[in-house]
């Protein structure tokens, strides 16, 4: 059986794509439609911006992941009530459950996911070529709303009622309305797992990154926000959850269940340093590098191990981020446990903004001015977020650029962050928004 290799690289969308086709052959779907649908809908998505170089949860990866585990589920001959026309259903609401084009935010919207599709003339023509109801797909890919509570569960099954009720499949047939609502429920559990289950730990922490990168969260949450989805899930959802986890190979199982035991284990690391601070067992210091310091070979590569920590958006300079710690124009500031000595922990960094490239739509009217320094993301080891360290090295970066004669500072935040920074004695300024990250490049006075 093909599956994806257990790597801490994140899944190759050529690679995935074949493997799809790969299965879905060995599962009966030989049809050239299956070929043309997956091929259409990934030109679509890449054409939107929506490749690989997206850095979102919902990518192009997570799309496909989600077919690929549909059909080793179905493949595997473990769900007895699962006939040959349901996992046909189940594969084609997998490959445009996120179907997004036009996505405004990360998360996805199932109603927009189907606006897009009735109004793309041509994915309906392929899905009715491929033999399906569209109503039973409508339906299935309104069951993957997250979270099915309150008001959300409440539209999702207005909306899937309304759906049956259009197919001759379903209409005035409980039984049979309660058998795609289970299917549903596989699909959303696919849906939630796939891209946990494809490699080992390191691919399980991006992956959780990139979630949290695209919703907004604050580093400090990213841990227990992690722990809490998977034991809702296992325990909430522990029968259906367990079913279609026991379809997979024995690795993707053990990729699972390796990656919530090693999440757990962060989170009671985190809960202990959380402890040691307020108990006064552990304090921080700030310290500003001097040349001789960042040239230290063991010095630059922990400050580098911690600079792998971040997100991918938010590592500026990557190639040559070692050889930028020698720049005598380059600032940086470090933050230790305890003392000045002490242990490294996180570190701001940044420089004169001519040093960087970012990103094209953004037009720096300081550029060139030698006026403004960039500050590159504060970098923190995990477990450290949420006790004032980030800002205390912010605090810092800003008292040495201002002695630097610096007129202004640029970086990156949330949008939110920038917005509550606006109203600040700050008064930063947007100097560009991008959507659907919002992820939002800023400016303040010095």
């Amino acid at each position: 059986m093909c599956m994806v290799k257990s790597s801490s690289a994140i899944s190759n969308t050529e690679y995935l794509r074949d493997q799809i086709l790969v299965l879905a052959e060995k599962n009966g779907f030989v049809e050239p439609h299956y070929k043309t649908i997956l091929d259409y809908t990934i030109n679509n998505l890449e054409s939107n911006g929506l490749g690989k170089e997206y850095y979102g949860y919902h990518n192009i990866d997570h799309l496909l992941e989600v077919p690929f585990c549909t059909l080793l589920v179905g493949g595997s001959n473990k769900i007895p009530n699962m006939s040959q026309d349901d996992l046909k259903h189940l594969f084609v609401s997998a490959i445009f459950h996120d179907f997004e084009p036009d996505k405004s935010t990360d998360k996805p919207n199932e109603e927009n996911v189907l606006r897009n599709l009735q109004i793309d003339t041509i994915l309906k023509e392929l899905i009715l070529d491929a033999g399906v109801d569209f109503e039973i797909i409508k339906a299935l890919i309104h069951r993957t709303t997250y979270p099915w509570t309150g008001q959300l569960k409440h539209n999702a099954e207005d909306a899937i009622q309304k759906c049956f009720d259009a197919s001759e499949i379903t209409k005035g047939k409980p039984e049979k309305q309660e058998h795609y609502m289970w299917l549903g429920w596989i699909l959303s559990i696919i849906d939630r797992t796939s891209s946990y289950v494809m490699g080992d730990f390191s691919k399980a922490m991006h992956v959780a990154k990139m979630n949290s990168h695209a919703l907004g969260w604050h580093p400090n949450v990213l841990i227990q926000r992690s722990v809490t989805y998977f034991e809702e899930m296992i325990k909430n959802e522990s029968e259906i959850h367990g079913m279609v986890l026991n379809c997979l190979p024995n690795e993707m199982q053990k990729n699972f269940k390796t990656t919530v035991q090693k999440f757990t284990e962060l989170r009671n690391e985190e809960i202990q340093i959380k402890n040691n601070f307020e108990n006064k067992n552990l304090k921080f210091t700030v310290k500003m590098e001097l040349s001789k310091t960042k040239k230290n070979h063991e010095f630059t590569n922990t400050l580098h191990d911690i600079y792998l920590e971040l997100p991918r958006p938010l590592r500026f300079n990557e190639t040559s981020f070692i050889d930028s710690l020698s720049d005598p124009k380059t600032i940086l500031t470090t933050l230790r446990l305890n003392d000045e000595n002490g242990t490294i922990i996180g570190f701001a960094k940044g420089g004169p903004l001519e040093n960087y490239i970012l990103r094209a739509e953004i037009n720096d009217e300081n550029s060139g001015k030698r006026n403004t320094v960039f500050l590159e993301p504060i970098a923190l080891k995990m477990g450290y977020w949420g006790l004032g360290a980030g800002r205390q090295l912010r605090q810092s970066f800003l008292m040495q650029s201002h002695t630097m004669n610096f007129s202004f500072l640029t970086s990156f935040a949330f949008r939110d962050v920038i917005e509550k920074r606006t109203e600040s004695m700050e008064k930063a300024e947007f100097v560009f928004k991008f959507d659907p990250e919002r992820w939002d490049y800023y400016r303040i006075e010095l």
